[in-house]
């Protein structure tokens, strides 16, 4: 009922869980681990007879709530317990493993649910059981919606249990499609939710071929640490805000290792990474599904002729401009204000705001930064995205026109 890490492959246990192990079987750095293959998903949910449902929304409310009340088959829960035994039964992170989860075609970025600091057998088999839940989200509907229609008898959920890595700091990695292109790396301060989900603004670095480094140093307000099996956010103290998370030697040493993951996992990739106590660890790895953005040109000089309107400045996250009014966007009670062709402006976009990028025409952010899961999907869905613009909820307003530009990172508006 459970797949060592090491043993994982694509075709049993999913792209994310194939990934590691073929890192692991690589000798790359990855926390050990264990698998709860399609095979056990398949098993649990057989009763609920999937195939008889047709997708509509009230289909995948039923659908959801009835995987959430399935009970862990006893085996799974048995397999569970001797295999956490065997890793000493530390904290571990349990992460989703969908069949089409972290593909060439779709990434499906933070689209299912995953769990840090979760103890015991049975915290694990109510997070395992999560995971096969979280197929039909709201987002991760919403997300396949957009790339294929695929009937809910055919999705398959595996379920990653690996060691939970309490990192001083970590980030997300992109290897370069070309040798000459360089590494770019966004690092933060405690665990990597912070960054993925694009709640700060981390500091940005580029790692050139040839293993010189340039970076921007963020504002870094806050971080996500383990307490206990909780989660905390806690501020970062003033003097370390603006400190570089990682030295320029640590930028380095990470490109060289995102080299041989690319190696062994033959081609370019985005790489969550983090560092405990000194040591890299790999926590995930996927194919690049959509190129990031060129760094911005250099800002025109102040007071250039011929300048009418408002522009702010940001972190370009998605390619292309466009123009449409401005729905400022706080919360998910603002979700059913923004329509067709709006441009979303929010503080930050988690994964659970997929849906509206199926709508959005456009994505301005106030934290985050070009690697986060949100500026993946942008990218994946065409509409371009402008993210770290400082207080743009109070410096732009509702209902107005604005153009943002997904490539120089810039917003204008006629009145803001």
């Amino acid at each position: 009922m459970v797949v060592p890490l090491m043993e994982s492959v694509v075709g049993t246990c999913g792209g994310k869980a194939g990934a590691l192990g073929a890192l692991l079987r690589a000798d790359l750095p990855v926390p050990d681990g264990f698998v709860v293959p399609f095979d056990a998903y398949l098993a649990a949910v057989h009763q609920l007879d999937l195939g008889r449902f047709a997708g509509e929304p009230d289909d995948v409310a039923a659908v959801r709530q009835a995987v959430e009340a399935l009970p862990v088959p006893a085996a799974v829960i048995d397999a569970l317990g001797r295999a956490l035994d065997q890793l000493g039964e530390p904290p571990v992170a349990v992460r989703s493993s969908a069949a089409k989860e972290d593909t060439c075609q779709a990434s499906a970025a933070g689209q299912h649910d995953s769990f840090l600091a979760v103890r015991g057998v049975g915290a694990v088999a109510t997070a395992v059981r999560a995971c096969w839940a979280s197929l039909f989200s709201p987002r991760a509907v919403a997300y396949r919606a957009a790339s294929d229609d695929q009937p809910f008898g055919d999705l398959l959920m595996a379920v990653i249990v690996q060691r939970h890595v309490d990192a001083e700091v970590s980030g997300v990695m992109f290897t370069p499609a070309d040798p000459d292109e360089a590494t770019r790396i966004e690092a933060s301060w405690g665990l990597g939710p912070s960054i993925v989900e694009g709640r700060v603004t981390p500091d940005a670095y580029r790692v050139a071929r040839d293993g010189s480094v340039t970076r921007t140093v963020a504002d870094k307000q806050k971080r996500l640490d383990r307490h206990g099996t909780r989660l905390v956010i806690r501020d970062v103290p003033t003097a370390v805000r603006n400190r570089p998370a990682i030295d320029d030697a640590t930028a380095a040493r990470l490109a060289e290792l995102g080299g041989q993951i690319a190696a062994a996992l033959g081609g370019p990739q985005d790489v969550e990474w983090a560092i405990a106590d000194g040591r890299t660890w790999i926590l995930q790895a996927r194919p690049v599904t959509a190129a990031l953005p060129p760094p911005p040109p250099p800002a025109p000089p102040s007071g250039a002729p011929g300048v009418t309107i408002a522009e702010l400045a940001g972190t370009p996250g998605s390619h292309g401009t466009v123009t449409g009014i401005a729905r400022i966007v706080r919360g998910f009670g603002d979700f059913a204000r923004v329509r067709p062709g709006d441009i979303l402006v929010c503080p930050f976009t988690d994964p659970a705001w997929t849906p509206l990028l199926r709508i959005a025409a456009g994505v301005v952010t106030e934290t985050g930064g070009v690697l986060s899961h949100a500026a993946i999907v942008a990218r994946e869905h065409g509409i371009p995205a402008v993210l770290g613009v400082p207080n743009a909820t109070s410096r732009l307003r509702d209902d107005t026109v604005v153009t943002i530009d997904g490539t120089t990172g810039t917003v204008t508006a006629a009145d803001a």
